[in-house]
């Protein structure tokens, strides 16, 4: 589930909610972007490699490089993305 709650030309804010298991497969997006883990955990894959993030915590996604994300737990989470 996700919702947007701003949309500017220079940026998005969007925030997502999973269940256990669920994700988002391998992609790329054109600008960086920042997460930030509002509850529960996920692992976060950036060029290849893991990150365990969990709430109270963000991580910076940079652009043109494939990311996907799990949720090891039910989680909730912000994505900033910066296009300018």
């Amino acid at each position: 589930m996700s919702k947007t709650i701003v949309k500017k030309p220079t940026g998005t804010i969007t925030l997502f909610a999973f269940d256990a298991g669920e994700g988002l497969s391998e992609h790329t997006a054109p600008f960086e972007a920042v997460v930030q883990i509002l509850d529960g955990k996920a692992e976060i894959t950036i060029g290849g490699k893991p990150f365990t993030v969990q709430s109270g915590e963000g991580i910076l996604l940079p652009a043109q490089v494939p990311h996907a994300l799990k949720a090891i737990e039910k989680f909730k989470m912000m994505l900033t993305m910066i296009r300018s």
